[in-house]
């Protein structure tokens, strides 16, 4: 590795707000399976607690040595209701609680795998957590929750899709900043190292180390210096900008391994954007020749972009997992807010884009008053995306009781604040309540 070349992108971030998103340690419970849910509590909080120990000690050495500012330090686990399946217990909370204990005791920002995947069908333990979600957002700080409701090979599990939806609405009704803690995906990934959707998979190692690197503002930057150039230099613009900033992703992640004594899992490339001025993916896509972003055109430059951040980053790094490209919350990108107070960006433009980027509808505010059975509805529209795409999509969506079309909500931090969008008052309950499954596309056999 060209230390020289890395070190490079160090002048990028007092400017360009390039950072280190987040450095986030995955740990496998399958060793605290235990039939006891006590004991298999305390078994979970003694491994996090060994295992994570010199986490953040190490990635503040790091932002120190290397001058590379770590925004989170993170957790995800083996998904809870594989863990917990064995206890018999009636809900999952104690395991929640657990987890935010550990958490707060080796001082991560955020833990995920509070999870369950039912892309096929339910297991008891699957049933026991989905009902849990609510009460476990409530009852702790740093917990993330994710449900895998359909793939490519398996379809869709129109029964786990009818109940997020009123998962979400109950969430709601306690407090609908917790929706913000809970995705929603078809095609998850086993190694993600962003949150609220990290879990650790089964496949993975005891404990590995991934990263994830975020750069809108350096992309932007880069393409500020080939304007009226053809399409093809923009894309090899984009590429070159994110093979640099991958090289420093694997720098820091391969140290960090290395003195944590753990694997080093991936590096995840992903374009994603904060409320801070600069730091937007929506900029990009105008920087790129957009009066604004959600205008046509949209999709195609955001297309261009994910692919160029791919390509760049499997040039730079053998290791490159997650999810990788750009990602498109309305809540916690500038540009994007701006488009939906005017309404340019819409609830139907954001799902067109989310067809060719990294993730789905995230961060999404809509009205308190949306029936359970639209946001359903939402998730299954993603979710066929995914599935017919062969990729990763996700439902973050967030209802806001009292709220209508032209109010807001304050997220806060990272998350910023939301414009309401609107959505349609044409009912889907017939359809959602028809349960089943949709069957995979002809195209996912392959053996």
């Amino acid at each position: 590795m060209d230390l020289r070349r890395i070190m490079e992108t160090v002048n990028m971030i007092d400017n360009e707000n390039l950072d280190l998103r987040t450095t986030t340690m995955g740990i496998s419970l399958l060793d605290c399976i235990d039939s006891d849910s006590d004991r298999a509590c305390q078994k979970i909080y003694d491994k996090i607690t060994t295992k994570a120990e010199n986490l953040v000690k190490v990635a503040r050495e790091l932002e120190t040595e290397y001058g590379i500012p770590i925004a989170n330090k993170r957790i995800t686990v083996t998904p809870i209701s594989l863990i917990a399946a064995a206890s018999g217990d009636s809900d999952y909370v104690k395991y929640a609680v657990t987890l935010d204990k550990a958490a707060k005791a080796v001082g991560v920002d955020l833990i995920g795998g509070f999870s369950a995947l039912v892309h096929k069908g339910y297991q008891n333990g699957d049933r026991v957590l989905i009902k849990s979600i609510p009460k476990a957002l409530k009852e702790t700080e740093r917990v993330c929750s994710s449900v895998n409701v359909g793939s490519t090979r398996s379809g869709i599990n129109m029964d786990a899709v009818k109940e997020m939806g009123q998962i979400v609405i109950e969430n709601e009704k306690i407090n609908p900043l917790n929706n913000g803690n809970l995705v929603i995906f078809c095609n998850a990934v086993e190694d993600n190292p962003f949150m609220a959707g990290g879990f650790h998979g089964v496949g993975e190692s005891d404990v590995a180390l991934n990263v994830g690197v975020s750069g809108p503002g350096v992309v932007k930057t880069a393409l500020e210096k080939v304007k009226g150039e053809s399409m093809d230099v923009v894309a090899e613009t984009i590429k070159q900008t994110a093979f640099k900033v991958t090289r420093m992703g694997q720098l820091v992640g391969q140290e960090a391994s290395k003195r944590l004594g753990v694997d080093f899992g991936i590096v995840d490339l992903s374009l994603a954007p904060t409320p801070a001025q600069g730091d937007s993916v929506a900029n990009i896509l105008e920087e790129i020749g957009l009066e604004s972003v959600g205008t046509h055109g949209t999709t195609a430059a955001l297309a261009m972009l994910n692919d160029a951040v791919k390509k760049g980053g499997i040039m730079a790094c053998s290791h490159v997992g997650g999810l990788s490209g750009a990602f498109i919350p309305e809540s916690e990108d500038a540009g994007m807010i701006a488009a939906a107070e005017k309404g340019i960006l819409t609830v139907d433009k954001l799902e067109a884009m989310t067809a060719v980027c990294s993730v789905g509808l995230d961060m999404i505010a809509v009205p308190g008053d949306t029936p359970a059975e639209t946001i359903s509805a939402m998730i299954a529209d993603e979710a066929a995306i995914g599935m017919i795409n062969n990729k990763t999509t996700a439902v973050r969506v967030i209802p806001v009781p009292g709220k209508d079309v032209g109010d807001s909500i304050e997220f806060g931090g990272l998350f910023g604040y939301a414009p309401i969008m609107p959505v349609h008052k044409e009912s889907s309950a017939a359809m959602i309540n028809r349960g089943g499954r949709i069957p995979a596309p002809v195209h996912s056999f392959k053996n």
